[in-house]
C-alpha cells in the first residue's frame, strides 16, 4: 500500500472513530443504551473490531468487558468486516437431504472463503442457516432478502453474477 493510500484509510478510520465518539458521547447519560450504542456505531463503522469496542467502552464510561460481552452476545453484532451481501445457505433438515451440503461447497469453492467469513473483496459474507422458511423449496439460499429456489451447484455463478455487476457499476 503506497503512503498516499496508506493515510487515505488512516484518515478515513480516525474520521470513522471521531463519529463513533460522538454516537457513544451522546448516549453516555442515557442508561440502558449501550445497544443502541452499538447498532449505530456498528452502521457507521460496518462491525465493532476491539478498538471500536475501547472506545465506546471510553466513552459511555462502561467497562469494556460489558461492551464486548454484548457484542458477542447478540449474534447481529459482527467483530469481522462484512461483505455488501449476506448468503445464507440453508442447512435445514429439507434442504440438508436434498444436497444443501453440496451447495454450501461450491459456494465456498467459488467464492474463496468458508462459512462465517467474508470474501477478500468484502462483497459477500457466507452464512450456514439451520432453516430460511423455504422447505418446499430445497435447497434453497438467500443473499440479502431474495430467496433462491431449488438451487443448483451449476446455477451459482448466474446466481452471483448481478451481484459482481452492481459492484462494478458502482465502482464506475
Amino acid at each position: 500500500m503506497s503512503e498516499q493510500s496508506n493515510g487515505a484509510a488512516k484518515s478515513r478510520d480516525e474520521v470513522l472513530l471521531s463519529r463513533v465518539r460522538q454516537i457513544a458521547s451522546d448516549y453516555k447519560a442515557k442508561g440502558g443504551s449501550l445497544i443502541q450504542v452499538l447498532h449505530a456505531v456498528q452502521t457507521v463503522y460496518g462491525y465493532l473490531p476491539i478498538e471500536v469496542q475501547k472506545v465506546v467502552a471510553v466513552e459511555m464510561d462502561c467497562p469494556l468487558s460489558v461492551v464486548s460481552g454484548v457484542v458477542t452476545f447478540y449474534s447481529f453484532f459482527s467483530t469481522e468486516p462484512q461483505g455488501k451481501h449476506t448468503i445464507r445457505i440453508c442447512l435445514g433438515t429439507a434442504c440438508y437431504v436434498r444436497g444443501g451440503v453440496r451447495i454450501a461447497d461450491e459456494l465456498e469453492r467459488v467464492l474463496g472463503c468458508q462459512s462465517g467469513h467474508t470474501t477478500a473483496d468484502r462483497v459477500f459474507t457466507l452464512e450456514i442457516a439451520r432453516c430460511i422458511g423455504a422447505c418446499g423449496l430445497a435447497p434453497a439460499i438467500s443473499i440479502d432478502d431474495k430467496v433462491y429456489a431449488n438451487v443448483t451447484t451449476e446455477q451459482i455463478p448466474q446466481i452471483l453474477a448481478p451481484y459482481y455487476k452492481k459492484e462494478e457499476e458502482a465502482e464506475a
